[in-house]
């Protein structure tokens, strides 16, 4: 059950059918069917605007990004999708803070709605410091489908970690 480490905390019966999609090998037409091509966001000045956009959209009055990037040294099987970051700097009798946002660069490649879920994820960490309850009903405000689209990364993840990447999503 190593196979399914993304989705170990779901019930018995999903896993048995993720289980069967892989033994028929039909784990990626499940994926393709519902995100059929990949995003157009393959660069870090795209991603910045994308992002920026999002959190406007969203979250107004939080803090301003600094960066945003796709980084090839997040391990994303081991770790985590994308990170965080508030950097505080004293310059002179100033307080300067630092935002930033890094998505893995595995990414570059992946349904608009899975780069989405990670990035609401991350913009909701600036409102919401900790998994809890108000964090996740930030990320659904965010992207209504959150949760299904988490579900269907997990899927895909999975079927990277099996089979690796996606072909239609090279």
């Amino acid at each position: 059950m190593d196979s399914l480490k993304y989705i170990k905390h779901y019930p018995e019966g999903i896993k048995k059918q993720v289980l069967e999609l892989i033994k028929e090998k039909k784990l990626a037409e499940h994926i393709l069917k519902k995100y059929p091509s990949s995003h157009d966001k393959k660069t870090d000045k795209t991603l910045f605007n994308y992002v920026n956009e999002l959190k406007n959209a969203h979250i107004k009055n939080a803090p301003s990004l600094s960066k945003v990037v796709y980084d090839g040294k997040i391990n994303v099987i081991h770790n985590a999708l994308g990170t965080h970051h508030f950097i505080s700097r004293v310059q002179g009798g100033k307080l300067k803070s630092k935002n930033e946002i890094r998505i893995a660069s595995m990414f570059k490649n992946v349904p608009l709605e899975f780069l989405e879920m990670i990035v609401v994820h991350e913009l909701a960490h600036f409102k919401e410091k900790e998994h809890n309850k108000a964090f996740y009903k930030l990320c659904e405000y965010m992207q209504p489908s959150y949760h299904q689209v988490e579900f269907d990364l997990r899927l895909y993840l999975t079927h990277v970690d099996i089979f690796g990447k996606i072909e239609e999503y090279s």
